[in-house]
């Protein structure tokens, strides 16, 4: 009997039974990895995106924007002015050619470069310490819009309030991806389970004959797929991974002259409790699963 066992053909067999599952797991990882990589992909930008708000909500900027025929001795008196104002750091004066400047610095767009140095008006940018608040902001602002010289004020939270409202959207979309992401685990795991099981419905009904338990005939199943959802969730983190890192080692410069911050991956518990969702996912679908296949 034991030389039959270990016969060539039964060597065979076997090799290409677990060559067969091999397949079937990479596939599954790999399909659960397209659905978790979506999720990723929004929690990543749901990260960044409150990144930029917090910035933004802390910058305490201002620019005053000064009337034209304004002169510089009026400029230069409400310069004063603010930098004896509480809170502010400091006052910068922008003249209209340095504005021009500023804004053509390539010269590369000929309708821009062919508007004289009016059309850019002069300015003055205000930073403000750490400790101001969008009240304090508010009525800076007012007193600043009442002065005869003085265009316009932009305090950017406008830009604040607009970066809420995406923050707030994108979570939603997460929210939604995750139920998703839930259906696709439950899916793909489920029919791999029954594919499984199908395949393996020999060795089950030899295991119960001589005594073996259902918890103990189903703990391979649910090992399998624990390891499949963490493996599907930690496949996604790295695709994803892969194309941040070429997007930010390409684009890294201007995104942070765009956006004043630089792009920043998934944080360490995010990732961790990705793998860990895919798992436990995984684990739940397995056991519910199994309990409603008969499984001799």
């Amino acid at each position: 009997m034991r030389a039959s066992f270990d016969s060539p053909g039964k060597k065979l067999r076997t090799w290409r039974a677990g060559r067969s599952d091999m397949r079937l797991h990479l596939l599954t990882v790999f399909s659960l990895a397209v659905a978790f990589v979506c999720l990723a992909a929004s929690l990543l930008v749901v990260t960044n995106l409150a990144a930029l708000r917090d910035r933004w909500s802390r910058a305490g900027r201002a620019t005053v924007y000064l009337r034209d025929g304004t002169t510089d001795a009026e400029a230069n008196e409400v310069l004063r002015a603010l930098e004896s104002t509480p809170l502010v750091k400091k006052v910068r004066l922008v003249t209209s050619l340095e504005a021009r400047r500023e804004v053509l610095a390539d010269e590369s767009d000929k309708a821009l470069a062919a508007l004289p140095p009016s059309a850019f008006p002069a300015s003055l940018e205000v930073g403000f310490n750490d400790e101001v608040t969008h009240d304090m902001l508010d009525t800076t602002a007012l007193k600043l819009r009442a002065l005869p010289c003085v265009e316009s004020v932009e305090t950017y939270q406008k830009w604040t309030e607009r970066l809420s409202s995406l923050l707030g959207g994108g979570v939603t979309a997460s929210a939604c991806l995750a139920i998703i992401v839930l259906a696709a685990v439950v899916s793909v795991i489920g029919s791999t389970l029954r594919l499984l099981l199908h395949r393996r419905r020999p060795e089950v009904e030899v295991l119960k004959l001589v005594g073996a338990t259902d918890a103990f005939v189903r703990r391979p199943f649910v090992v399998e797929a624990t390891a499949q959802g963490a493996g599907g969730a930690g496949l996604a983190l790295a695709m994803l991974g892969v194309l941040f890192a070429i997007v930010r080692g390409r684009f890294d410069q201007e995104l942070v002259t765009l956006l004043g911050v630089p792009p920043s991956f998934l944080p360490w518990p995010v990732i961790v409790g990705m793998i860990a969702l895919g798992a436990a996912l995984g684990a739940a679908t397995a056991i519910v699963s199994l309990r409603r296949m008969v499984l001799v």
